[in-house]
């Protein structure tokens, strides 16, 4: 007896195939042509495909929901602190006193301004000091005009404060041996390298500073500074007592700044400078100067007030070098110190160090974006600012004479490098060179006046 059997539907021909058989005993016995059922295997490829792709956003979906619901506290906690903050913003809006307490801080500083050079006036009237008198007394007058009138034009006045304070820092009692060899303001030329060498550590060192003593009377002590921990932080200073020790790698003394790396008198960065035997550096992990005295082996600290630091207003003109938030230069009888604050917009401020008391006494504020250059130094109470032209090349372009409080934006001093990227760049008073670590290269220049 023969009997049919549905033994499969074959997809590909949606057409189901009957195929006789014979029972023998307990059995069915049948003959089946596999041809006819050929598996679409391409077909189940790409379905196995889709169900893993399918189940692939699945899990990424259920990731994110699951990040979402874990931040969704810390957000809801964020908004309610900027909503409570905003607060107070918004009664001094709606109530009219956010201007009057700008315009109440801008008559505040041009007090402490006009108090300045008025004693000053008393000490040694001239016509500067007369000048300025005049100029600040009718700024307070245009300050009582916003008042009255409504007048508010805050980002001019505050460039007219900023100028007024820079002429009048320019105008305070400074030694009278200051100036007395910058006869010649402004630099002319800078020569090609009279020397170049690795430093005496490692390639990898690509972050320091170097030079030579800047005190006028000091020997000829000259130094050399390699970051580590990231080209970020130092402990200590590598010192050689002749030029040809230098040169030759040997003789030198590793005279230690701080324990460790990490000790609150450690360096920070490669603004460091070598002044009359003692280091002035950026303390480790704050905005506070620290001065290290390798003779007594004492440090002292000063806190620079609104400094940016940890990279927030570091030299950036073609490619960021970390850690250059302060840069510390020597002339014969001060150090100072260039950084830049939020209060100045960003903008490079300057001030003048007493080096034994380690305290600020004169500030310059300039228009220059800190982040729009390469590196600083100073010269005679001159900063100077470069910027990059190309692997090899280095362009001064700025200037910003204390002396006059005027900026000078049309300088072009062109200088070799060997490499891109400039760790430190500061000028020496005693042999009139510049002093360039360049990644892991050290340079030396001659200027011309």
């Amino acid at each position: 007896m023969f009997v049919y059997l549905l033994l499969l539907t074959v997809i590909v021909t949606v057409e189901a195939q009957r195929v006789p058989g014979q029972q023998k005993t307990d059995s069915c016995l049948c003959k089946i042509n596999s041809s006819i059922w050929t598996f679409p295997a391409v077909e189940f490829m790409e379905v196995t495909r889709q169900v893993q792709i399918c189940e692939d956003n699945l899990n990424e979906f259920e990731e994110k929901l699951r990040n979402t619901n874990a931040e969704l506290p810390m957000m809801e906690a964020t908004l309610q602190n900027i909503s409570a903050r905003l607060k107070a913003f918004g009664y001094l809006h709606t109530s009219g006193l956010y201007s009057a307490l700008q315009l109440q801080q801008l008559n505040r500083e041009l007090e402490e301004i006009h108090q300045s050079v008025n004693e000053t006036h008393k000490q040694n009237p001239n016509k500067e000091t007369h000048n300025l008198l005049s100029e600040l007394n009718k700024a307070k007058n245009d300050v009582q005009r916003m008042y009255k009138d409504d007048f508010f034009n805050l980002e001019t006045m505050k460039k007219r404060l900023r100028d007024l304070n820079n002429r009048a820092q320019s105008c305070k009692t400074i030694p009278n041996d200051f100036r007395s060899t910058c006869h010649q303001r402004i630099m002319t030329r800078i020569s090609s390298p009279s020397m170049t060498k690795l430093n005496s550590i490692s390639k990898s060192y690509i972050s320091g500073a170097w030079g030579r003593d800047a005190l006028l009377s000091s020997k000829e002590h000259y130094w050399e500074h390699c970051l580590v921990s990231g080209h970020k932080h130092g402990n200590t200073i590598r010192m050689y007592t002749s030029r040809e020790d230098f040169m030759a790698n040997r003789n030198y003394k590793d005279e230690q700044i701080a324990p460790s790396y990490s000790d609150k008198n450690a360096v920070q960065g490669s603004g460091t400078i070598l002044y009359d035997n003692t280091v002035f550096y950026q303390c480790y992990g704050t905005a506070e100067i620290c001065s290290f005295n390798i003779t007594t082996k004492t440090t002292k600290r000063m806190k620079l007030d609104g400094a940016g630091i940890d990279n927030k207003f570091p030299f950036c003109y073609y490619s960021c070098r970390d850690w250059t938030d302060i840069d510390l230069e020597a002339d014969p009888d001060a150090v100072w110190v260039i950084y830049a604050t939020e209060e100045n917009h960003g903008n490079i401020v300057v001030s003048r160090l007493d080096p034994l008391e380690l305290n600020i006494t004169h500030t310059w504020k300039t228009h220059l974006f800190k982040r729009s250059v390469t590196s600083t130094f100073m010269v005679c109470g001159v900063l100077y600012a470069t910027r990059f032209v190309n692997t090899f090349q280095e362009e001064v372009f700025y200037a910003f004479d204390t002396t006059t409080g005027q900026e000078i934006s049309s300088l072009s001093l062109p200088f070799e490098k060997v490499s891109s990227g400039i760790a430190n760049l500061n000028y020496n008073p005693v042999d009139g060179k510049l002093y360039l670590y360049n990644d892991a290269y050290l340079l030396s220049y001659d200027t011309f006046f």
